[in-house]
């Protein structure tokens, strides 16, 4: 069974602005189906066009980008309450790549429908504009952690958002939060080698900072996880639900 927009469990997280009654009943016919991808599926090619348009529902993934002789650049990862396909939707074709890491529920929206946000839900239309805003933020945010900081801070930046997004999101357990992604991926999204991440995040973990393992993420010292991160202060961006 799909989840109705009135009742989507999303909508009660603080991370999340207020919905009209009438933006609910806007979303319920926007929406038009869910479905579930499993883990490696990929939700949207580079250089490709979709009729569809999708909010994490439930599950994690990223986005990429691929160079010619094979490379990877991650250049995001997709949480829960995260809009995929704007791309698509605006510009015809899709600037990156979109997988699962795990299995997922996607809420299914039309693209053919997606200029009624413009013509008859300018507030739904400025929310929209307000999530590409966000995202374009939290990349400029990355983009100076993967120019300007040391492996450690570069390291530290990634866990401590992850762990304040996560933690926004209701899914941290006495300082747990699952984090389901590779080694490699957080390489790839910071720049690094795989040794250099490997032997950053033992440093953290021999220091009392974080430990992760078994795909979850333990933050013994939040206070000097930010510190390492140069985050202190820095906090997660209220933001609407598509």
């Amino acid at each position: 069974m799909t989840t109705n927009c009135e009742n989507c469990p999303l909508r009660q997280l603080d991370l999340f602005d207020d919905m009209s009654q009438d933006e609910a009943n806007f979303m319920t016919r926007f929406k038009t189906g869910e479905f579930v991808a499993q883990p490696g599926t990929e939700l949207l090619a580079e250089g490709a066009s979709s009729s569809q348009l999708y909010t994490a529902l439930e599950g994690m993934g990223l986005r990429y980008k691929t160079l010619e002789d094979g490379r990877r650049q991650v250049v995001g990862f997709i949480l829960p309450g995260d809009f995929v396909g704007l791309q698509s939707g605006i510009m015809g074709e899709m600037q990156h790549s979109v997988e699962a890491t795990t299995r997922m529920t996607m809420c299914v929206f039309n693209r053919s429908e997606f200029w009624e946000l413009f013509r008859n839900q300018p507030r739904r239309a400025f929310d929209l504009t307000h999530v590409a805003a966000t995202e374009e933020m939290v990349l400029g945010e990355m983009l100076t952690a993967v120019g300007q900081m040391d492996g450690l801070a570069k390291i530290a930046w990634v866990l401590n958002r992850f762990f304040r997004r996560l933690t926004a999101l209701g899914l941290n357990e006495n300082d747990q939060v699952p984090l389901p992604y590779r080694q490699q991926d957080i390489a790839d999204a910071m720049g690094l080698s795989l040794v250099h991440t490997n032997k950053t995040l033992a440093k953290l973990r021999e220091q009392g900072i974080a430990t992760w393992a078994d795909d979850t993420l333990t933050v013994h010292r939040p206070d000097k996880l930010a510190e390492a991160a140069h985050s202190v202060g820095v906090e997660i961006v209220k933001r609407p639900l598509i």
